[in-house]
């Protein structure tokens, strides 16, 4: 299931180093050294859109609340408890379930980047977003930022990379997005924002009001920046968004946003989360209305503090149970070769066609290949044949 070409019966992906060097038909292969996988399907791994894995140690742990802002509290609580260590052992953890459900890249919101120098070379394709807040004392500094890239440098074997994301709007300045929408476009670094993600977070820019309202200001954060305008507009308005950034969640947009966000659909990507969307109990995702503007859709997992699983085969038949008309060809999709667009890895991740990364994932599968990918779709096993950059994984 090569993604970016029709399905290959019979196939044979020819490999050099971590480099996918061509694809085709099984009778049309020179060589007679290769290992045959047997009766299944052949594709390349999944790309989780959106993922803490800080909070991995956190399944379970906090019950659905009355208000989004009754969740952050509880979730501030319990990282209080948690040491160093716990973290470490969180990401650990993350990664090798991510792994065993056919994830070989991953979008990885980082709250505690000081651990990375404790941590071994992630198993699998990661990009870190170093999330940047300022709602209290938490400075961030050009020098800080700085010394953040300094370490990604120094580790240039890890596969993936390195961005910024800004938390959200009503825990980051307008500052501190100039300087990392400045730091990304200097550095070509990808670059993710939480937006207009509760309805908690859409009444306070509007209406000045509500309990995140309350809730932050009790904080000590500034309020001049609320009232009239919508979380999305003042992010557009003020052109803090770089070309190719990832938007995750877009759950509550006036008819105003849609119209901004036409105007750039060519330059974002939003990140959906079925489960952890329902978790929450938020109104109807708007899809048909991003999918009309031309807006990219991809699919990730949250966290565990707000979801069950890090699979995204789950978060994929969630997804096509809320939207039985999307074809399960466009559903796997926003699970790979979209995620490798809006990294800017388009053509090398996502999909198997020479020149691409050997990231790839094996399921058994004997049946028609015109059933295949609905049968993609409700695979619910661990997943045995994992391959990332070239190499065998042990799951």
């Amino acid at each position: 299931m090569p993604l970016g070409s029709p399905p290959i019966e019979d196939g044979f992906v020819h490999l050099n180093g971590d480099r996918i060097v061509a694809v085709g038909r099984a009778r049309d292969l020179a060589s007679k050294k290769c290992e045959d996988l047997g009766e299944c399907v052949l594709m390349p791994g999944l790309i989780n859109a959106h993922c803490h894995l800080d909070f991995t140690v956190m399944r379970g742990a906090i019950l659905q609340q009355e208000s989004f802002s009754h969740w952050v509290r509880r979730i501030n609580d319990l990282k209080r408890t948690l040491t160093d260590e716990d973290y470490l052992e969180s990401i650990f953890n993350g990664f090798t379930e991510l792994r065993r459900w056919g994830t070989t890249a991953v979008f990885n919101i980082e709250s505690f980047p000081e651990l990375m120098v404790h941590m071994p070379p992630p198993p699998i394709r990661a990009w870190w977003f170093y999330e940047l807040i300022d709602v209290r004392n938490r400075i961030h500094t050009e020098d800080v930022v700085a010394g953040a890239l300094t370490f990604f440098e120094k580790h240039p074997n890890w596969l993936g990379g390195f961005g910024l994301s800004p938390h959200a709007p009503y825990t980051t300045s307008n500052a501190l997005y100039k300087l990392a929408k400045f730091c990304c476009e200097k550095y070509a670094m990808p670059w993710t924002t939480h937006l207009a993600e509760t309805d908690e977070e859409f009444e306070m820019f509007v209406h000045a009001s509500g309990p995140l309202h309350d809730f932050l200001k009790a904080l000590g954060r500034g309020m001049h920046d609320v009232g009239g305008v919508t979380p999305v507009s003042r992010l557009f308005l003020d052109d803090l968004v770089p070309r190719g950034g990832i938007l995750a969640h877009m759950n509550c947009l006036s008819d105003r946003d849609y119209e901004l966000l036409a105007s750039q659909a060519k330059n974002i990507s939003v990140v959906h989360c079925p489960k952890c969307h329902d978790y929450f109990g938020r109104p109807p995702f708007e899809l048909d209305r991003f999918r009309s503007i031309g807006v990219s859709v991809c699919l990730g997992t949250d966290s565990l503090a707000s979801n069950t699983s890090l699979s995204l085969f789950e978060e994929m038949r969630h997804f096509r149970r809320n939207f039985p008309h999307i074809s399960p060809e466009e559903i796997i999709d926003m699970s790979t070769r979209r995620p490798a667009r809006a990294i800017g890895m388009s053509g090398e991740l996502g999909e198997i066609a020479p020149g691409a990364h050997a990231d790839l994932i094996a399921l058994p599968y004997a049946g028609k290949i015109a059933n295949a990918f609905d049968a993609l779709i409700e695979y619910s096993a661990p997943v045995s044949w994992v391959m990332v950059g070239g190499r065998l994984q042990r799951v």
